[in-house]
């Protein structure tokens, strides 16, 4: 496929609504998981990590994941409460970078979603201490297979610990692949929610 460029950005004056051109191209171009991010954090040392997770919501109020809250990327956004995330469309050859602070999603919000996934993947969320140290594969199978049958064909609620976290961007980076690395970059950024963005193009 041909590379697809930034174009002309004299009409992106807020990158919202690029954004979601670029999220639909990707859904009807990239073969595998559109929605998939990295996400990185750091622990209460600045040590940074990375690892992918899914996009379940964005909007003007910001990119919505959801984790075990426990898990290590639940306790390095509890130190910091600050993450950077990035979109890698492969097939599209074009990127998007953001950061911000996070805040918690509602828990109104977080049960709605919970209650929307597989019923496997619920008793799943119930069955794994992610992220900690796991003696066999047996030992994951028989914590399914009890809460499996502790659940039975009741309801599977959401497991206090399990939870949404939505980033709110302060900068929001737009990259497309061009000829002899001479790629496009636009970066917009602001102070902070709410406040007036402010566009430039970098170098790439």
């Amino acid at each position: 496929m041909k590379a697809l460029t930034l174009g002309d950005f004299g009409e992106a004056a807020e990158p919202f609504a690029l954004f979601g051109d670029w999220f639909e191209a990707a859904r009807a171009h990239e073969p595998d998981v559109p929605e998939a991010m990295a996400l990185a954090t750091a622990d209460e040392e600045g040590m940074p990590d990375a690892r992918m997770v899914l996009l379940k919501e964005w909007g003007e109020s910001g990119f919505v994941f959801y984790t075990n809250g426990e898990s290590a990327k639940g306790r390095q956004l509890a130190a910091t409460m600050k993450a950077a995330a990035l979109f890698h469309w492969k097939s599209l050859r074009r990127q998007v970078r953001l950061r911000g602070p996070v805040e918690l999603v509602s828990a109104e919000e977080s049960d709605a979603y919970f209650a929307s996934r597989p019923r496997d993947s619920r008793i799943g969320a119930w069955a794994s201490k992610q992220s900690r140290p796991l003696e066999s594969r047996f030992a994951l199978e028989k914590a399914v297979a009890h809460y499996a049958l502790q659940f039975g064909l009741g309801e599977i609620g959401r497991p206090p610990y399990w939870r949404g976290y939505r980033i709110i961007p302060t900068a929001i980076e737009f990259w497309a692949d061009r000829p002899f690395r001479l790629h496009d970059r636009v970066r917009f950024t602001r102070a902070e929610r709410g406040s007036p963005w402010v566009k430039e193009r970098l170098y790439p």
